[in-house]
């Protein structure tokens, strides 16, 4: 690579924190925390080994639509957390507000 490119860009990768991630907010740091303890074993791990594997929620909020074909909204994803869907269980009363609201500004990182 020539020598001016890099003194270039060695400053502006300084400059911008050279993160492959950027850093979490502290309630997308609490959405992560429900994300991994909740929804990681199933969406991430299949430890159930269900089939088929639920899809992974990696970039969700990426694409028009959720993986089921409903629009990829908050209020859709609420619904189907809260609700349930096929084998994913509801979620009703296991999640305060607060939370729910934590685990959307997290997969809204994409960063899963």
């Amino acid at each position: 690579m020539n020598s001016r490119i890099l003194f270039i860009l060695i400053p502006a990768l300084i400059l911008t924190g050279c993160r492959s991630h950027p850093q979490l907010t502290l309630q997308q740091a609490g959405g992560q925390n429900l994300y991994q303890e909740r929804c990681v074993h199933c969406h991430e791990e299949n430890d159930l080994a269900l089939k088929p594997p639920p899809p992974s929620l990696s970039n969700l909020f990426r694409h028009s639509t959720l993986p089921s074909g409903a629009p990829a909204t908050d209020a859709q994803v609420i619904r189907t957390v809260l609700g349930g869907k096929n084998k994913m269980p509801s979620f009703a009363g296991r999640f305060t507000e607060e939370q729910m609201d934590a685990l959307l500004a997290y997969l809204h990182t994409g960063i899963q």
